[in-house]
Protein backbone atom coordinates (compact mmCIF):
# COMPACT_ATOMS: atom_id res chain seq x y z
CA UNK A 1 0.00 0.00 0.00
CA UNK A 2 1.18 3.40 -1.20
CA UNK A 3 -0.44 6.23 1.06
CA UNK A 4 0.19 9.69 2.24
CA UNK A 5 -1.10 9.84 5.46
CA UNK A 6 -0.84 6.40 7.80
CA UNK A 7 -1.27 6.14 11.78
CA UNK A 8 1.62 7.17 13.26
CA UNK A 9 1.74 5.18 16.21
CA UNK A 10 -0.91 2.43 17.75
CA UNK A 11 -3.37 4.99 18.80
CA UNK A 12 -3.03 7.79 16.50
CA UNK A 13 -5.90 8.12 14.30
CA UNK A 14 -4.67 9.45 11.02
CA UNK A 15 -5.28 7.38 8.09
CA UNK A 16 -7.69 5.37 10.51
CA UNK A 17 -9.70 3.84 7.61
CA UNK A 18 -6.39 2.58 6.19
CA UNK A 19 -5.77 1.01 9.51
CA UNK A 20 -8.55 -0.59 9.88
CA UNK A 21 -8.82 -2.04 6.34
CA UNK A 22 -5.08 -3.19 6.49
CA UNK A 23 -6.31 -5.23 9.75
CA UNK A 24 -9.19 -6.95 8.12
CA UNK A 25 -7.04 -7.71 5.10
CA UNK A 26 -4.33 -9.38 7.69
CA UNK A 27 -6.86 -11.21 9.08
CA UNK A 28 -8.07 -12.86 5.28
CA UNK A 29 -4.78 -13.68 5.31
CA UNK A 30 -2.89 -10.87 2.95
CA UNK A 31 0.49 -9.74 3.97
CA UNK A 32 0.62 -6.35 3.62
CA UNK A 33 3.15 -3.82 3.67
CA UNK A 34 2.45 0.32 3.95
CA UNK A 35 4.71 2.77 1.86
CA UNK A 36 4.71 6.60 3.65
CA UNK A 37 5.92 9.81 4.24
CA UNK A 38 7.49 10.03 7.04
CA UNK A 39 6.56 13.22 9.46
CA UNK A 40 8.93 15.03 11.37
CA UNK A 41 11.32 12.80 11.28
CA UNK A 42 9.49 9.22 12.48
CA UNK A 43 10.89 5.82 11.86
CA UNK A 44 9.91 2.93 10.43
CA UNK A 45 7.45 1.40 12.58
CA UNK A 46 4.51 -1.25 12.83
CA UNK A 47 0.31 -0.81 13.45
CA UNK A 48 -1.51 -3.62 14.60
CA UNK A 49 1.09 -5.81 13.17
CA UNK A 50 1.99 -3.85 9.50
CA UNK A 51 5.20 -2.86 8.67
CA UNK A 52 4.95 0.83 7.96
CA UNK A 53 8.12 1.88 5.92
CA UNK A 54 8.81 5.85 6.35
CA UNK A 55 10.66 7.88 3.93
CA UNK A 56 12.68 11.20 4.98
CA UNK A 57 12.02 13.65 2.17
CA UNK A 58 13.25 17.22 3.79
CA UNK A 59 14.28 18.41 7.26
CA UNK A 60 12.37 17.38 10.36
CA UNK A 61 10.80 20.57 11.14
CA UNK A 62 9.20 20.86 7.59
CA UNK A 63 8.41 17.53 6.90
CA UNK A 64 4.63 17.83 7.67
CA UNK A 65 3.21 18.23 4.33
CA UNK A 66 1.35 15.19 4.99
CA UNK A 67 -0.96 14.36 8.25
CA UNK A 68 -3.19 16.43 10.29
CA UNK A 69 -3.78 19.12 7.81
CA UNK A 70 -3.13 17.43 4.71
CA UNK A 71 -1.25 18.06 1.73
CA UNK A 72 -3.99 20.68 -0.15
CA UNK A 73 -3.93 22.86 2.75
CA UNK A 74 -0.64 22.81 3.41
CA UNK A 75 0.43 23.79 -0.70
CA UNK A 76 -1.73 27.08 0.21
CA UNK A 77 2.06 28.38 1.50
CA UNK A 78 4.08 28.56 -1.52
CA UNK A 79 7.60 27.46 0.43
CA UNK A 80 5.19 23.87 0.77
CA UNK A 81 5.29 23.64 -2.98
CA UNK A 82 9.22 23.43 -2.55
CA UNK A 83 8.98 20.89 0.27
CA UNK A 84 6.28 18.74 -2.15
CA UNK A 85 8.76 18.79 -4.65
CA UNK A 86 11.46 16.87 -2.68
CA UNK A 87 8.47 14.86 -1.25
CA UNK A 88 7.69 13.46 -5.08
CA UNK A 89 11.29 12.99 -5.70
CA UNK A 90 12.53 11.10 -2.30
CA UNK A 91 9.01 8.67 -2.62
CA UNK A 92 10.17 7.80 -5.99
CA UNK A 93 13.89 6.97 -5.30
CA UNK A 94 12.48 5.11 -2.36
CA UNK A 95 10.00 3.51 -3.76
CA UNK A 96 11.91 1.57 -6.50
CA UNK A 97 14.23 0.32 -3.67
CA UNK A 98 11.36 -0.79 -1.38
CA UNK A 99 9.47 -2.90 -4.64
CA UNK A 100 13.23 -3.84 -5.75
CA UNK A 101 14.03 -5.73 -1.83
CA UNK A 102 10.28 -7.05 -1.75
CA UNK A 103 8.54 -9.14 -3.61
CA UNK A 104 4.84 -8.03 -4.14
CA UNK A 105 1.78 -9.24 -6.45
CA UNK A 106 0.27 -5.96 -6.27
CA UNK A 107 0.18 -2.60 -5.49
CA UNK A 108 -2.29 -0.27 -4.33
CA UNK A 109 -2.22 3.39 -4.23
CA UNK A 110 -4.09 5.73 -2.63
CA UNK A 111 -4.37 9.28 -3.54
CA UNK A 112 -2.99 8.26 -7.24
CA UNK A 113 -0.98 12.05 -7.20
CA UNK A 114 1.32 12.12 -7.02
CA UNK A 115 1.98 8.53 -5.40
CA UNK A 116 0.87 7.28 -8.60
CA UNK A 117 4.07 8.55 -10.11
CA UNK A 118 5.88 5.99 -7.66
CA UNK A 119 4.32 3.30 -8.46
CA UNK A 120 4.48 3.91 -12.10
CA UNK A 121 7.72 3.41 -11.87
CA UNK A 122 8.29 0.99 -8.67
CA UNK A 123 5.80 -1.71 -10.36
CA UNK A 124 6.46 -1.02 -13.56
CA UNK A 125 10.25 -2.32 -12.70
CA UNK A 126 8.91 -6.28 -11.70
CA UNK A 127 5.58 -6.14 -13.65
CA UNK A 128 3.38 -5.84 -10.81
CA UNK A 129 0.08 -4.68 -11.54
CA UNK A 130 -1.28 -1.29 -9.92
CA UNK A 131 -4.58 -0.35 -8.22
CA UNK A 132 -5.36 3.09 -7.59
CA UNK A 133 -8.27 4.37 -5.22
CA UNK A 134 -9.22 7.64 -5.65
CA UNK A 135 -10.63 9.91 -2.27
CA UNK A 136 -11.38 13.30 -4.45
CA UNK A 137 -8.56 15.62 -2.76
CA UNK A 138 -6.19 14.63 -6.78
CA UNK A 139 -8.94 15.40 -8.64
CA UNK A 140 -9.36 18.97 -6.89
CA UNK A 141 -5.50 19.03 -7.51
CA UNK A 142 -5.98 18.96 -11.41
CA UNK A 143 -7.79 21.97 -11.42
CA UNK A 144 -5.04 23.80 -10.27
CA UNK A 145 -2.05 22.09 -11.72
CA UNK A 146 -3.50 20.93 -15.09
CA UNK A 147 -0.33 18.55 -15.90
CA UNK A 148 -1.79 16.81 -12.97
CA UNK A 149 -5.09 16.49 -15.24
CA UNK A 150 -2.97 14.83 -18.04
CA UNK A 151 -1.31 12.16 -15.28
CA UNK A 152 -4.41 11.25 -13.47
CA UNK A 153 -5.91 10.65 -17.46
CA UNK A 154 -2.71 8.64 -18.28
CA UNK A 155 -2.79 6.37 -14.42
CA UNK A 156 -6.22 5.94 -14.69
CA UNK A 157 -5.91 4.55 -18.25
CA UNK A 158 -3.04 2.24 -16.89
CA UNK A 159 -3.86 0.55 -14.16
CA UNK A 160 -4.84 -2.45 -13.96
CA UNK A 161 -7.95 -1.72 -11.55
CA UNK A 162 -9.56 1.68 -10.41
CA UNK A 163 -11.73 2.38 -6.91
CA UNK A 164 -13.26 5.72 -5.42
CA UNK A 165 -14.84 6.05 -2.21
CA UNK A 166 -17.92 7.78 -3.37
CA UNK A 167 -19.89 7.73 -6.40
CA UNK A 168 -19.91 11.39 -6.17
CA UNK A 169 -15.61 10.84 -6.20
CA UNK A 170 -16.17 8.28 -9.06
CA UNK A 171 -18.41 10.35 -11.30
CA UNK A 172 -15.28 13.38 -10.95
CA UNK A 173 -12.67 10.63 -12.07
CA UNK A 174 -14.90 9.18 -15.02
CA UNK A 175 -15.54 13.59 -16.25
CA UNK A 176 -11.46 14.16 -16.11
CA UNK A 177 -9.89 10.53 -17.34
CA UNK A 178 -12.43 10.09 -20.29
CA UNK A 179 -13.23 6.97 -18.94
CA UNK A 180 -16.88 5.01 -18.43
CA UNK A 181 -17.92 5.05 -15.01
CA UNK A 182 -18.78 1.94 -14.97
CA UNK A 183 -15.39 0.99 -15.43
CA UNK A 184 -14.43 2.33 -11.38
CA UNK A 185 -15.55 0.26 -8.17
CA UNK A 186 -17.42 2.22 -6.30
CA UNK A 187 -15.62 1.29 -2.20
CA UNK A 188 -16.20 2.98 0.53
CA UNK A 189 -14.54 2.31 3.74
CA UNK A 190 -16.42 1.40 7.09
CA UNK A 191 -16.22 2.60 10.81
CA UNK A 192 -12.55 2.90 12.30
CA UNK A 193 -13.84 2.36 15.97
CA UNK A 194 -15.21 -0.46 17.55
CA UNK A 195 -19.47 -0.30 17.67
CA UNK A 196 -20.87 -1.59 20.52
CA UNK A 197 -24.66 -1.38 21.33
CA UNK A 198 -26.14 1.66 23.16
CA UNK A 199 -28.72 3.45 23.75
CA UNK A 200 -29.71 6.99 24.15
CA UNK A 201 -30.77 8.50 27.64
CA UNK A 202 -33.70 10.69 26.32
CA UNK A 203 -34.31 12.41 29.64
CA UNK A 204 -30.58 14.09 29.69
CA UNK A 205 -31.94 18.05 30.34
CA UNK A 206 -28.45 19.26 28.13
CA UNK A 207 -28.84 17.70 24.51
CA UNK A 208 -25.12 16.92 23.19
CA UNK A 209 -24.26 18.06 19.59
CA UNK A 210 -21.33 16.47 18.17
CA UNK A 211 -18.63 17.06 14.93
CA UNK A 212 -15.96 14.97 14.26
CA UNK A 213 -13.49 16.03 12.28
CA UNK A 214 -10.60 18.17 10.64
CA UNK A 215 -10.94 21.64 11.48
CA UNK A 216 -10.46 22.58 8.09
CA UNK A 217 -12.41 25.17 5.58
CA UNK A 218 -14.12 22.49 3.66
CA UNK A 219 -15.86 21.25 6.98
CA UNK A 220 -17.42 24.08 7.49
CA UNK A 221 -17.79 24.18 11.11
CA UNK A 222 -17.55 28.30 11.27
CA UNK A 223 -21.72 27.79 10.01
CA UNK A 224 -22.41 24.79 12.89
CA UNK A 225 -21.07 27.78 15.10
CA UNK A 226 -23.27 30.30 13.56
CA UNK A 227 -26.25 27.99 14.04
CA UNK A 228 -25.69 27.27 17.55
CA UNK A 229 -27.31 30.33 18.76
CA UNK A 230 -30.81 29.80 17.03
CA UNK A 231 -30.74 26.32 18.63
CA UNK A 232 -29.75 27.28 21.62
CA UNK A 233 -32.73 29.92 21.86
CA UNK A 234 -35.19 27.04 21.86
CA UNK A 235 -33.17 23.80 23.69
CA UNK A 236 -30.11 23.47 26.32
CA UNK A 237 -27.18 22.06 24.26
CA UNK A 238 -23.69 21.63 24.45
CA UNK A 239 -21.65 21.69 21.40
CA UNK A 240 -18.62 19.00 21.51
CA UNK A 241 -15.77 19.88 18.02
CA UNK A 242 -13.28 16.65 17.94
CA UNK A 243 -10.57 17.19 15.94
CA UNK A 244 -7.88 19.52 14.96
CA UNK A 245 -6.85 21.98 12.07
CA UNK A 246 -5.51 25.25 10.34
CA UNK A 247 -9.00 26.68 11.42
CA UNK A 248 -9.26 25.90 15.12
CA UNK A 249 -7.43 29.08 16.36
CA UNK A 250 -10.22 30.93 14.35
CA UNK A 251 -13.12 28.77 15.31
CA UNK A 252 -12.09 29.27 19.17
CA UNK A 253 -11.60 33.26 18.80
CA UNK A 254 -15.05 32.76 16.78
CA UNK A 255 -16.58 30.95 19.68
CA UNK A 256 -15.62 33.42 22.26
CA UNK A 257 -16.56 36.51 20.47
CA UNK A 258 -20.26 35.27 20.21
CA UNK A 259 -20.20 34.05 24.61
CA UNK A 260 -20.48 30.48 23.44
CA UNK A 261 -17.34 29.74 25.53
CA UNK A 262 -19.69 27.33 28.06
CA UNK A 263 -21.60 25.60 25.31
CA UNK A 264 -18.73 24.50 22.91
CA UNK A 265 -15.52 22.24 24.26
CA UNK A 266 -12.68 21.72 21.62
CA UNK A 267 -11.98 18.15 22.31
CA UNK A 268 -8.86 18.49 20.27
CA UNK A 269 -7.64 14.48 18.75
CA UNK A 270 -8.98 12.19 21.23
CA UNK A 271 -8.52 8.54 21.44
CA UNK A 272 -10.98 5.88 19.92
CA UNK A 273 -12.18 5.11 23.33
CA UNK A 274 -12.82 8.55 24.10
CA UNK A 275 -14.33 9.02 20.53
CA UNK A 276 -16.36 6.33 21.01
CA UNK A 277 -18.08 7.42 24.41
CA UNK A 278 -18.50 10.82 22.90
CA UNK A 279 -20.68 9.20 20.02
CA UNK A 280 -22.56 7.13 22.55
CA UNK A 281 -23.54 10.48 24.10
CA UNK A 282 -24.30 12.62 21.38
CA UNK A 283 -28.27 13.29 20.75
CA UNK A 284 -27.08 14.62 17.23
CA UNK A 285 -24.42 14.59 15.02
CA UNK A 286 -23.88 17.59 12.44
CA UNK A 287 -21.34 17.47 9.70
CA UNK A 288 -21.76 21.05 7.87
CA UNK A 289 -19.62 20.20 5.15
CA UNK A 290 -19.33 22.52 2.46
CA UNK A 291 -17.51 23.25 -0.98
CA UNK A 292 -14.52 25.00 -0.16
CA UNK A 293 -12.46 28.20 -1.61
CA UNK A 294 -10.81 25.63 -4.18
CA UNK A 295 -13.61 23.54 -5.09
CA UNK A 296 -12.69 20.68 -2.48
CA UNK A 297 -15.41 19.34 -0.92
CA UNK A 298 -16.46 15.94 1.12
CA UNK A 299 -15.06 12.39 -0.75
CA UNK A 300 -17.75 10.06 1.41
CA UNK A 301 -17.80 10.94 5.44
CA UNK A 302 -16.58 8.15 7.39
CA UNK A 303 -17.72 9.95 10.53
CA UNK A 304 -20.92 10.01 9.17
CA UNK A 305 -21.16 5.88 9.43
CA UNK A 306 -19.82 5.65 12.61
CA UNK A 307 -22.40 7.93 13.94
CA UNK A 308 -25.27 6.23 12.30
CA UNK A 309 -24.01 2.76 13.98
CA UNK A 310 -23.72 4.45 17.31
CA UNK A 311 -27.30 5.16 17.25
CA UNK A 312 -26.88 9.10 16.79
CA UNK A 313 -29.17 10.94 14.62
CA UNK A 314 -27.32 12.90 11.35
CA UNK A 315 -27.66 16.52 9.89
CA UNK A 316 -25.16 17.04 6.94
CA UNK A 317 -25.17 19.41 4.49
CA UNK A 318 -25.62 18.24 0.79
CA UNK A 319 -21.90 18.13 -0.77
CA UNK A 320 -20.17 15.58 -2.63
CA UNK A 321 -20.33 11.93 -1.53
CA UNK A 322 -21.93 12.40 1.63
CA UNK A 323 -25.55 11.22 0.32
CA UNK A 324 -23.54 7.91 -0.30
CA UNK A 325 -24.43 7.98 3.21
CA UNK A 326 -26.83 10.33 4.29
CA UNK A 327 -30.10 9.95 1.85
CA UNK A 328 -32.71 12.94 2.89
CA UNK A 329 -35.35 11.54 5.36
CA UNK A 330 -34.16 8.05 5.13
CA UNK A 331 -30.92 7.98 7.00
CA UNK A 332 -30.47 11.26 7.95
CA UNK A 333 -31.70 14.73 7.29
CA UNK A 334 -29.43 17.07 4.21
CA UNK A 335 -29.49 20.73 3.85
CA UNK A 336 -28.05 23.56 1.59
CA UNK A 337 -24.01 23.92 2.53
CA UNK A 338 -23.29 27.23 3.88
CA UNK A 339 -27.24 27.81 5.52
CA UNK A 340 -26.51 27.99 8.98
CA UNK A 341 -30.66 28.55 9.38
CA UNK A 342 -31.09 25.10 7.71
CA UNK A 343 -28.55 23.40 9.73
CA UNK A 344 -30.78 25.33 13.32
CA UNK A 345 -33.90 23.95 11.81
CA UNK A 346 -32.88 20.79 11.26
CA UNK A 347 -31.23 19.83 14.56
CA UNK A 348 -34.25 21.14 16.68
CA UNK A 349 -36.48 19.22 14.29
CA UNK A 350 -34.13 15.94 15.50
CA UNK A 351 -34.35 17.21 18.71
CA UNK A 352 -38.08 17.99 18.99
CA UNK A 353 -39.15 15.28 17.38
CA UNK A 354 -37.94 11.42 18.71
CA UNK A 355 -40.37 9.23 16.76
CA UNK A 356 -38.11 10.96 13.38
CA UNK A 357 -35.49 10.94 14.53
CA UNK A 358 -35.61 6.86 15.77
CA UNK A 359 -36.93 6.52 12.63
CA UNK A 360 -33.68 7.84 10.97
CA UNK A 361 -31.29 6.59 12.99
CA UNK A 362 -32.62 2.76 12.56
CA UNK A 363 -32.95 3.08 8.60
CA UNK A 364 -29.28 4.89 8.88
CA UNK A 365 -28.32 2.04 10.84
CA UNK A 366 -29.37 -0.67 8.52
CA UNK A 367 -27.79 1.29 5.65
CA UNK A 368 -24.42 1.25 7.22
CA UNK A 369 -24.41 -2.02 8.61
CA UNK A 370 -24.91 -3.57 5.03
CA UNK A 371 -23.29 -0.94 2.68
CA UNK A 372 -20.30 -0.06 5.33
CA UNK A 373 -19.99 -3.77 6.94
CA UNK A 374 -16.33 -4.40 6.21
CA UNK A 375 -16.50 -7.96 5.52
CA UNK A 376 -18.84 -6.77 2.05
CA UNK A 377 -16.00 -3.93 1.52
CA UNK A 378 -13.14 -6.83 2.10
CA UNK A 379 -14.70 -9.11 0.09
CA UNK A 380 -15.04 -6.15 -2.91
CA UNK A 381 -11.02 -5.54 -2.86
CA UNK A 382 -10.36 -8.92 -2.80
CA UNK A 383 -12.22 -9.55 -6.20
CA UNK A 384 -10.70 -5.99 -7.70
CA UNK A 385 -7.24 -7.38 -6.09
CA UNK A 386 -7.63 -10.92 -8.26
CA UNK A 387 -8.74 -9.19 -11.34
CA UNK A 388 -5.96 -6.85 -11.58
CA UNK A 389 -3.34 -9.57 -10.94
CA UNK A 390 -4.89 -12.01 -13.34
CA UNK A 391 -5.46 -9.23 -16.20
CA UNK A 392 -1.85 -8.46 -15.61
CA UNK A 393 -0.28 -12.32 -15.77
Amino acid sequence: MMTSVYALAEDDRNGSFLVECNRYLKERGYRVHVFAPSYQGRENHTVQGIPVYRFRYFLKRFENLTHFQGAPNRIRNPFYLFVAAFYILSGLVQSIRFCRKEQFDLVHVHWPFPHGIWAYFAANLRGTPVVLTFHGAELLLSKKFPFVKYFIRHAARQAQGLICNSNYTAGQLAGLAGIPVNSIHVIPFGATVSIRPCEKKADKPVKDILYVGRLIERKGVIYLLDALPKIAARADVHLHIVGDGDRADELKQQVQQMGLSQQVSFHGVVSNEQLEQLYRDADVFVLPSIVDGRGDTEGLGIVLVEALAFRTPVVACDVGGISDVIRNGETGILVPEKDAEALAAAVLQLLDNPELALRLVNAGMAHAQSYFDWNRIIDSLSQVYRSAISEKY
